[in-house]
Protein backbone atom coordinates (compact mmCIF):
# COMPACT_ATOMS: atom_id res chain seq x y z
CA UNK A 1 0.00 0.00 0.00
CA UNK A 2 2.77 2.59 1.16
CA UNK A 3 4.56 1.68 -2.41
CA UNK A 4 1.44 2.60 -4.22
CA UNK A 5 1.39 5.46 -2.44
CA UNK A 6 4.79 6.54 -2.89
CA UNK A 7 4.61 5.81 -7.06
CA UNK A 8 1.25 8.28 -7.36
CA UNK A 9 2.82 10.53 -5.09
CA UNK A 10 5.81 10.72 -7.33
CA UNK A 11 3.61 10.72 -10.76
CA UNK A 12 1.91 13.18 -9.37
CA UNK A 13 5.17 15.49 -8.69
CA UNK A 14 6.06 14.52 -12.12
CA UNK A 15 3.04 15.54 -14.21
CA UNK A 16 3.22 18.69 -12.07
CA UNK A 17 6.98 19.75 -12.89
CA UNK A 18 6.29 18.66 -16.77
CA UNK A 19 3.32 20.97 -16.29
CA UNK A 20 5.43 23.87 -15.22
CA UNK A 21 7.81 23.58 -17.86
CA UNK A 22 4.99 23.38 -20.35
CA UNK A 23 3.26 26.41 -19.46
CA UNK A 24 6.41 28.39 -19.20
CA UNK A 25 7.23 27.78 -22.95
CA UNK A 26 3.54 28.16 -24.00
CA UNK A 27 3.37 31.95 -21.94
CA UNK A 28 6.24 33.17 -23.89
CA UNK A 29 5.45 36.58 -25.89
CA UNK A 30 5.70 36.99 -29.50
CA UNK A 31 8.44 39.36 -29.52
CA UNK A 32 11.30 40.68 -26.89
CA UNK A 33 13.79 43.86 -26.16
CA UNK A 34 17.10 43.87 -27.74
CA UNK A 35 19.67 46.01 -28.64
CA UNK A 36 21.03 45.71 -32.41
CA UNK A 37 22.38 47.32 -35.36
CA UNK A 38 21.55 47.45 -39.27
CA UNK A 39 24.45 50.16 -40.18
CA UNK A 40 28.09 49.15 -39.19
CA UNK A 41 28.99 52.56 -37.47
CA UNK A 42 31.68 54.33 -35.30
CA UNK A 43 30.34 53.56 -31.18
CA UNK A 44 30.04 57.62 -31.19
CA UNK A 45 27.56 57.77 -33.72
CA UNK A 46 23.62 57.74 -32.45
CA UNK A 47 22.50 54.50 -34.37
CA UNK A 48 25.77 52.39 -34.00
CA UNK A 49 23.43 50.33 -31.28
CA UNK A 50 19.79 50.82 -30.86
CA UNK A 51 17.09 50.00 -28.79
CA UNK A 52 14.64 47.05 -31.21
CA UNK A 53 11.65 45.10 -30.54
CA UNK A 54 11.96 42.27 -32.50
CA UNK A 55 10.60 38.52 -32.49
CA UNK A 56 11.79 35.79 -31.01
CA UNK A 57 14.04 33.56 -32.89
CA UNK A 58 12.82 30.40 -34.10
CA UNK A 59 14.09 27.29 -32.58
CA UNK A 60 16.00 24.87 -34.35
CA UNK A 61 15.77 20.90 -33.57
CA UNK A 62 18.90 20.85 -31.62
CA UNK A 63 18.39 24.47 -30.04
CA UNK A 64 17.65 25.86 -26.25
CA UNK A 65 15.77 28.93 -25.89
CA UNK A 66 17.59 30.81 -23.00
CA UNK A 67 15.78 33.55 -21.01
CA UNK A 68 18.72 35.96 -20.85
CA UNK A 69 19.73 37.76 -17.37
CA UNK A 70 23.21 38.78 -18.02
CA UNK A 71 25.38 38.86 -20.92
CA UNK A 72 29.62 39.35 -21.23
CA UNK A 73 31.31 42.40 -23.43
CA UNK A 74 34.47 40.89 -25.24
CA UNK A 75 36.67 42.74 -28.17
CA UNK A 76 34.66 40.29 -30.81
CA UNK A 77 31.26 42.69 -30.12
CA UNK A 78 33.62 45.70 -30.98
CA UNK A 79 34.72 44.40 -33.73
CA UNK A 80 31.94 42.81 -35.17
CA UNK A 81 30.59 46.49 -34.69
CA UNK A 82 33.33 48.05 -36.44
CA UNK A 83 32.13 50.23 -39.49
CA UNK A 84 31.79 48.88 -42.92
CA UNK A 85 29.61 49.79 -45.64
CA UNK A 86 27.23 46.49 -45.45
CA UNK A 87 23.54 47.66 -44.30
CA UNK A 88 21.13 45.00 -42.47
CA UNK A 89 18.15 44.31 -43.88
CA UNK A 90 17.03 42.87 -40.72
CA UNK A 91 18.61 44.00 -37.37
CA UNK A 92 22.06 42.33 -36.27
CA UNK A 93 22.34 41.66 -32.31
CA UNK A 94 25.72 41.20 -31.26
CA UNK A 95 26.64 39.59 -27.82
CA UNK A 96 28.50 36.31 -27.69
CA UNK A 97 28.35 34.97 -24.24
CA UNK A 98 26.26 35.18 -21.09
CA UNK A 99 24.11 33.62 -18.70
CA UNK A 100 20.15 32.68 -18.18
CA UNK A 101 17.24 30.16 -17.99
CA UNK A 102 16.34 27.17 -20.07
CA UNK A 103 12.91 28.07 -21.11
CA UNK A 104 11.96 25.98 -23.92
CA UNK A 105 14.00 23.55 -26.39
CA UNK A 106 13.71 21.97 -29.95
CA UNK A 107 12.59 18.21 -30.72
CA UNK A 108 16.36 16.70 -30.62
CA UNK A 109 17.45 18.69 -27.85
CA UNK A 110 18.08 16.72 -24.52
CA UNK A 111 20.97 17.96 -22.74
CA UNK A 112 18.86 20.44 -20.76
CA UNK A 113 15.71 20.58 -18.74
CA UNK A 114 13.35 23.72 -18.90
CA UNK A 115 14.12 25.34 -15.97
CA UNK A 116 18.29 24.78 -15.77
CA UNK A 117 20.07 27.76 -15.03
CA UNK A 118 23.30 27.56 -18.21
CA UNK A 119 25.75 29.64 -19.11
CA UNK A 120 26.58 29.77 -22.85
CA UNK A 121 29.06 31.00 -25.68
CA UNK A 122 27.25 32.77 -29.05
CA UNK A 123 27.58 31.71 -32.55
CA UNK A 124 28.69 34.29 -34.96
CA UNK A 125 26.56 32.82 -37.39
CA UNK A 126 23.18 34.23 -35.99
CA UNK A 127 22.11 36.55 -33.94
CA UNK A 128 23.66 36.83 -30.37
CA UNK A 129 22.61 37.64 -26.27
CA UNK A 130 22.09 41.06 -26.52
CA UNK A 131 18.13 40.34 -26.48
CA UNK A 132 15.57 38.75 -23.72
CA UNK A 133 15.88 35.16 -25.17
CA UNK A 134 18.48 33.83 -27.62
CA UNK A 135 18.21 30.55 -29.16
CA UNK A 136 22.03 28.60 -29.49
CA UNK A 137 22.81 24.67 -30.28
CA UNK A 138 22.33 23.04 -27.01
CA UNK A 139 26.38 22.03 -27.23
CA UNK A 140 27.09 26.08 -26.93
CA UNK A 141 26.00 25.72 -23.36
CA UNK A 142 26.91 24.37 -19.58
CA UNK A 143 25.42 24.15 -16.51
CA UNK A 144 25.71 27.24 -14.73
CA UNK A 145 28.08 27.26 -11.92
CA UNK A 146 26.43 27.00 -8.82
CA UNK A 147 28.19 29.32 -6.39
CA UNK A 148 28.22 32.22 -9.31
CA UNK A 149 25.86 34.96 -9.39
CA UNK A 150 24.62 35.35 -12.97
CA UNK A 151 26.44 38.29 -13.48
CA UNK A 152 29.50 36.43 -11.99
CA UNK A 153 28.62 33.29 -14.38
CA UNK A 154 28.05 35.89 -17.90
CA UNK A 155 31.86 36.91 -17.50
CA UNK A 156 33.45 33.53 -18.38
CA UNK A 157 32.70 31.43 -21.31
CA UNK A 158 34.05 33.06 -24.14
CA UNK A 159 37.10 33.54 -21.98
CA UNK A 160 37.35 30.45 -20.46
CA UNK A 161 36.43 28.35 -23.77
CA UNK A 162 38.82 30.19 -25.34
CA UNK A 163 41.88 29.80 -22.86
CA UNK A 164 40.94 26.20 -22.45
CA UNK A 165 41.20 24.98 -25.95
CA UNK A 166 44.35 27.13 -26.31
CA UNK A 167 46.04 25.27 -23.36
CA UNK A 168 44.89 22.05 -23.99
CA UNK A 169 43.37 21.11 -27.20
CA UNK A 170 46.24 23.40 -29.28
CA UNK A 171 49.20 23.66 -27.28
CA UNK A 172 48.36 20.16 -26.11
CA UNK A 173 49.65 20.33 -22.34
CA UNK A 174 49.07 17.36 -20.56
CA UNK A 175 50.56 16.01 -16.66
CA UNK A 176 54.25 15.21 -18.64
CA UNK A 177 54.29 19.30 -18.82
CA UNK A 178 54.34 20.36 -14.89
CA UNK A 179 57.50 22.73 -14.72
CA UNK A 180 57.81 23.55 -17.97
CA UNK A 181 57.09 27.61 -18.93
CA UNK A 182 54.32 29.69 -20.97
CA UNK A 183 54.84 32.61 -21.76
CA UNK A 184 51.66 34.59 -22.00
CA UNK A 185 51.69 37.56 -24.34
CA UNK A 186 48.93 40.02 -22.71
CA UNK A 187 48.54 37.94 -19.59
CA UNK A 188 45.74 40.92 -18.27
CA UNK A 189 43.75 40.25 -20.98
CA UNK A 190 40.28 38.19 -20.54
CA UNK A 191 41.81 35.32 -22.21
CA UNK A 192 44.87 35.86 -20.99
CA UNK A 193 43.98 36.44 -17.43
CA UNK A 194 41.91 32.69 -17.22
CA UNK A 195 45.03 30.99 -19.24
CA UNK A 196 47.35 31.98 -16.28
CA UNK A 197 45.10 31.00 -13.70
CA UNK A 198 44.50 27.45 -15.97
CA UNK A 199 48.26 27.09 -16.72
CA UNK A 200 49.07 27.67 -12.73
CA UNK A 201 46.52 24.87 -11.22
CA UNK A 202 48.19 22.93 -14.26
CA UNK A 203 51.57 22.98 -12.78
CA UNK A 204 53.48 25.21 -15.28
CA UNK A 205 55.31 27.84 -14.76
CA UNK A 206 53.78 30.95 -15.72
CA UNK A 207 55.51 34.18 -17.45
CA UNK A 208 53.18 37.16 -18.30
CA UNK A 209 53.58 40.46 -20.01
CA UNK A 210 51.88 43.36 -19.02
CA UNK A 211 53.03 47.48 -19.10
CA UNK A 212 50.60 49.24 -16.51
CA UNK A 213 50.87 49.05 -12.77
CA UNK A 214 47.36 47.34 -11.94
CA UNK A 215 47.19 45.21 -15.55
CA UNK A 216 50.64 44.21 -14.30
CA UNK A 217 48.86 43.51 -10.60
CA UNK A 218 45.74 41.85 -12.34
CA UNK A 219 48.17 39.52 -14.16
CA UNK A 220 50.13 38.32 -10.50
CA UNK A 221 46.80 37.91 -8.82
CA UNK A 222 45.94 35.18 -11.49
CA UNK A 223 48.76 33.46 -11.58
CA UNK A 224 51.52 35.26 -13.33
CA UNK A 225 54.56 34.17 -11.55
CA UNK A 226 56.71 36.72 -13.49
CA UNK A 227 54.89 39.70 -15.59
CA UNK A 228 57.33 41.26 -18.13
CA UNK A 229 56.59 44.55 -19.74
CA UNK A 230 55.25 44.24 -23.20
CA UNK A 231 56.23 47.97 -24.20
CA UNK A 232 59.57 47.07 -23.78
CA UNK A 233 61.92 44.02 -25.47
CA UNK A 234 61.06 40.92 -23.76
CA UNK A 235 64.40 38.97 -24.53
CA UNK A 236 66.48 40.87 -22.17
CA UNK A 237 63.87 40.36 -19.31
CA UNK A 238 63.69 36.62 -20.29
CA UNK A 239 67.34 36.37 -19.70
CA UNK A 240 67.07 38.38 -16.47
CA UNK A 241 64.85 36.00 -14.76
CA UNK A 242 67.14 32.94 -16.01
CA UNK A 243 65.00 31.97 -18.98
CA UNK A 244 67.85 33.18 -21.76
CA UNK A 245 67.43 29.84 -23.50
CA UNK A 246 64.01 30.46 -23.78
CA UNK A 247 60.54 28.88 -22.60
CA UNK A 248 58.40 25.91 -23.68
CA UNK A 249 55.68 26.84 -24.79
CA UNK A 250 54.12 30.86 -26.05
CA UNK A 251 50.53 31.94 -26.02
CA UNK A 252 50.16 35.12 -28.16
CA UNK A 253 46.66 36.98 -26.98
CA UNK A 254 47.92 39.55 -29.18
CA UNK A 255 48.79 41.09 -32.65
CA UNK A 256 51.82 38.53 -33.53
CA UNK A 257 53.32 40.73 -36.17
CA UNK A 258 55.16 43.38 -34.16
CA UNK A 259 56.04 39.98 -31.53
CA UNK A 260 57.36 37.68 -34.53
CA UNK A 261 61.14 37.83 -34.33
CA UNK A 262 60.91 37.99 -30.57
CA UNK A 263 58.67 35.02 -30.46
CA UNK A 264 60.88 32.95 -32.92
CA UNK A 265 63.73 33.66 -30.25
CA UNK A 266 62.05 33.27 -26.84
CA UNK A 267 60.95 29.55 -28.15
CA UNK A 268 62.69 26.39 -27.08
CA UNK A 269 63.89 24.39 -30.14
CA UNK A 270 60.67 21.85 -30.66
CA UNK A 271 58.01 24.65 -28.41
CA UNK A 272 54.90 25.25 -29.18
CA UNK A 273 53.35 28.32 -30.08
CA UNK A 274 49.81 29.46 -29.85
CA UNK A 275 48.04 32.63 -32.02
CA UNK A 276 44.38 33.50 -30.82
CA UNK A 277 44.68 36.98 -32.68
CA UNK A 278 45.33 37.85 -36.41
CA UNK A 279 48.56 38.92 -37.61
CA UNK A 280 48.17 42.46 -38.94
CA UNK A 281 51.12 41.63 -41.72
CA UNK A 282 52.94 38.82 -42.86
CA UNK A 283 55.23 36.94 -41.11
CA UNK A 284 58.34 34.69 -42.08
CA UNK A 285 57.20 31.25 -41.45
CA UNK A 286 60.65 29.43 -42.07
CA UNK A 287 61.95 30.44 -38.99
CA UNK A 288 59.47 27.41 -38.01
CA UNK A 289 61.67 24.90 -39.26
CA UNK A 290 64.95 25.78 -38.01
CA UNK A 291 63.85 24.46 -34.04
CA UNK A 292 60.67 22.34 -35.57
CA UNK A 293 58.20 24.58 -34.08
CA UNK A 294 54.53 23.54 -33.75
CA UNK A 295 52.69 26.81 -35.05
CA UNK A 296 48.76 26.96 -33.96
CA UNK A 297 45.49 28.98 -33.50
CA UNK A 298 42.75 29.11 -31.73
CA UNK A 299 39.01 30.09 -32.78
CA UNK A 300 36.51 29.85 -30.31
CA UNK A 301 33.51 28.75 -32.68
CA UNK A 302 36.03 26.33 -35.26
CA UNK A 303 33.93 23.71 -34.03
CA UNK A 304 30.44 25.24 -33.85
CA UNK A 305 31.25 26.75 -37.80
CA UNK A 306 32.24 23.51 -39.36
CA UNK A 307 29.85 21.27 -37.24
CA UNK A 308 33.18 19.02 -36.65
CA UNK A 309 32.67 15.66 -35.00
CA UNK A 310 33.94 16.65 -31.70
CA UNK A 311 31.56 19.67 -31.47
CA UNK A 312 29.99 18.44 -27.99
CA UNK A 313 33.67 19.19 -27.00
CA UNK A 314 32.21 23.06 -26.46
CA UNK A 315 29.62 21.60 -23.90
CA UNK A 316 31.86 19.05 -22.07
CA UNK A 317 34.46 22.45 -21.76
CA UNK A 318 31.70 25.00 -20.47
CA UNK A 319 31.19 22.43 -17.92
CA UNK A 320 34.97 21.46 -17.16
CA UNK A 321 34.77 25.68 -16.61
CA UNK A 322 31.78 25.63 -14.22
CA UNK A 323 32.89 22.81 -12.27
CA UNK A 324 36.08 24.13 -11.41
CA UNK A 325 34.53 28.26 -10.76
CA UNK A 326 32.56 25.65 -8.19
CA UNK A 327 35.92 24.43 -6.44
CA UNK A 328 37.79 27.54 -6.78
CA UNK A 329 40.39 26.46 -8.91
CA UNK A 330 39.06 28.73 -11.04
CA UNK A 331 38.29 32.62 -10.27
CA UNK A 332 35.83 34.76 -11.73
CA UNK A 333 37.46 37.77 -13.73
CA UNK A 334 34.11 40.01 -13.58
CA UNK A 335 35.53 43.26 -12.72
CA UNK A 336 32.18 45.69 -13.32
CA UNK A 337 28.40 45.91 -14.08
CA UNK A 338 26.44 47.86 -16.09
CA UNK A 339 22.24 47.86 -15.79
CA UNK A 340 20.47 47.19 -17.63
CA UNK A 341 20.77 45.76 -21.33
CA UNK A 342 19.97 48.58 -23.35
CA UNK A 343 21.54 50.56 -26.09
CA UNK A 344 23.49 53.32 -23.93
CA UNK A 345 24.87 50.79 -21.53
CA UNK A 346 26.40 48.47 -24.46
CA UNK A 347 27.65 51.87 -26.39
CA UNK A 348 29.73 53.12 -22.82
CA UNK A 349 30.67 49.08 -22.72
CA UNK A 350 31.87 49.49 -26.65
CA UNK A 351 33.94 52.90 -25.56
CA UNK A 352 35.72 50.90 -22.96
CA UNK A 353 36.57 48.17 -25.11
CA UNK A 354 38.17 50.53 -27.79
CA UNK A 355 39.77 52.32 -25.43
CA UNK A 356 41.73 49.36 -23.91
CA UNK A 357 40.72 50.74 -20.63
CA UNK A 358 39.08 47.81 -19.35
CA UNK A 359 40.89 45.26 -16.26
CA UNK A 360 39.03 42.18 -16.24
CA UNK A 361 35.23 41.38 -17.55
CA UNK A 362 32.39 43.99 -18.16
CA UNK A 363 28.96 42.83 -17.82
CA UNK A 364 24.94 43.84 -18.74
CA UNK A 365 22.56 42.72 -16.52
CA UNK A 366 18.71 42.58 -16.79
CA UNK A 367 16.22 44.29 -19.03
Amino acid sequence: MFIRFLLITVCIIERAAFQNTSDMAKNLPKTMRAVGLYKYLPITEADSLIDLEVSLPTLQKTDVLIEVKAVGVNPIDAKQRAPKPQVEKTPRILGWDGSGVVIAKGDSANIFKVGDEVFFTGDLRKNGANAQYVALNEVLVGIKPKNLSFEQAAAMPLTAVTAYESLFDRLLLTEKDKGKTLLIINSAGGVGSIASQLAKTSGLKVIGTASRPETIEFSRQNGADIVLNHTQDLLPQLDSHGYKKGVDFIMVNYDPYPYWDTIMQAIKPQGRICLIVDSSGLVDLRALKDKSLTLTSEMMGTRIKYETEDMIRHHEILNIVSKKLETGELKCTLNRVLKPINAANLKEAHKLLENKSLIGKLVLSGF
